[in-house]
This record gives C-alpha cells, structure tokens and sequence, in this order.
C-alpha cells in the first residue's frame, strides 16, 4: 500500500470502550481490534466488572488485547494521556464539535503528534453527552439514516480498519496464477467437445448448430484457461468419449 508504514503502539489509538455491557462484545471488540493490528483496549466502568470470563471465547484468540486491557471510573481518567479524542456516535447529541468520517479521523490520528483515542458508547445507548464533551471531534459513520443499528464490535472494526489502510500490515502471500494457455490448445479442447456433442446429437435442429456453437465457445474462452486446466477438461471428454469399463 503507498505510503502505509508500520505502526509502534505509541502511533495507535487507544480503544475506550465506555461502559460496556456484555463481556461478550468487548471480546469481539478485542477481535476486531487485532484483526487490523490495535492492541491498547481501555474499559471505563464495564458494567459487569472485569476480568470478564465471556469475553475469552468471543475473542477468538485475541488474548493479547483482553490481557492488556486497562480499566478505569472515568472517562476523562482514560484519556488523559491522549491529546487527540474521537466520540463516535451517530448523533451530535447537542454538542458542537467538528464532525469527520471514520477515514478522516483515521488520516488525522496519522498526521497528529500525540497519543490518541476513540471513544465507544455502551451497546444500549451510545456515548452520553458528557462523554462526547470529553472528544475534540466527533466520529461519524455513514450509514442508512433509516435503519442506523451497528453493534459494538461493528463501530470498533469499522475505525480499526480505516486506520489500519495507513500502516504496514502482514499480507496474506501472492499465488502466482498460471499463465493463460495459446490459443490452439484451447481451440482444441473445443473441437474435441463440438466433436463430441455432434455425435450425441445434442446440435439439432441443424440450423440452430453455429450459434449453439458461438455460445459455447464464448462460455469455454471466458475464465482464461490455463494450459493445465485444458489437459485436465480434455482427459474429461476423453474419458466421457471412451469410458473405461468396471468390473
């Protein structure tokens, strides 16, 4: 990716989740979180105390994140390291503050010096006014203004994964596909189908025969064929054309 470069947990924003309900989604948060290489997880008064033994199945492996994961009363206790602060909530609920998407959020988390965090209301609820007070900038999805429903561990991967698109994250490897085979073996495979259909009768009426046969031929040259997927189609007919018999 240009200009993606690899993150040290200083540049990362801490996720705070506030007041979170079920240990459950704050284990699918912790999910969402290392799936796009966030680590530093703050839970301010999590309603059913914590260590929270639902939230190691709902991670999914994603022990590191719950392990670390620091708990504090406040809101403004959880951020105060933080010189950049993101609400993010569907509403202004009556605060006034610069309102960005989760992309721009992400690029100005990359551009500013100093620790950040993203704010996340309860599952019920949301962030409360005095939560967003806290933000310097609000965290907006774009959404369908009729139906505006994300669950908690789906506002967290959506902020995750904007951020991630600036850093250096591993990739799964390249399979390098092989190439497309000339055209004459492909022209081959055909005849040898058109040979054999031919004889089963299936070009009738007679009349009808070049276009049923244009049509094949667009079907059989539209994937690309490889040299080996043509010897492999072509042992098939073969074997359709010459069964070997069973004892």
């Amino acid at each position: 990716m240009p200009g993606a470069r690899a993150s040290s947990v200083t540049d990362q924003p801490a996720i705070v989740l506030v007041r979170p309900q079920l240990g459950e989604n704050i284990g699918k948060a912790a999910r969402a979180m290392l799936n796009f290489g966030l680590t530093e997880m703050r839970l301010v008064s999590p309603r059913d105390g914590w260590p929270n033994p639902a939230a190691g199945p709902a991670a999914s492996g994603a022990d590191i994140v719950l392990q670390q994961a620091r708990v504090f009363d406040s809101v403004t206790d959880a951020v105060a390291d933080c010189a950049h602060v993101y609400a993010t909530t569907v509403r202004k609920r009556g605060v006034t503050k610069p309102v960005v998407t989760p992309e721009e959020g992400a690029r100005s988390i990359h551009a500013d010096t100093g620790r950040s965090a993203i704010l996340f209301g309860p599952e019920r609820s949301g962030l409360e006014t005095e939560d967003v007070a806290v933000a310097r900038a609000i965290v907006t999805v774009p959404i369908n203004p009729d139906f505006g429903s994300l669950n908690l561990a789906q506002a967290v991967i959506l902020v995750a994964y904007e951020w991630s698109k600036h850093v250096a994250l591993a990739q799964p490897p390249e399979t390098d596909l092989p190439p497309p085979a000339p055209q004459g073996e492909l022209d081959g495979m055909i005849d040898q189908l058109d040979t054999m259909l031919d004889a089963a009768g299936f070009f009738f009426p007679p009349d009808k025969a070049p276009t049923t046969k244009r049509t094949l031929r667009t079907l059989l040259t539209k994937p690309g064929w490889s040299s080996q997927e043509v010897r492999t189609m072509r042992g098939v007919l073969s074997a359709l054309a010459n069964p070997r018999q069973r004892n």
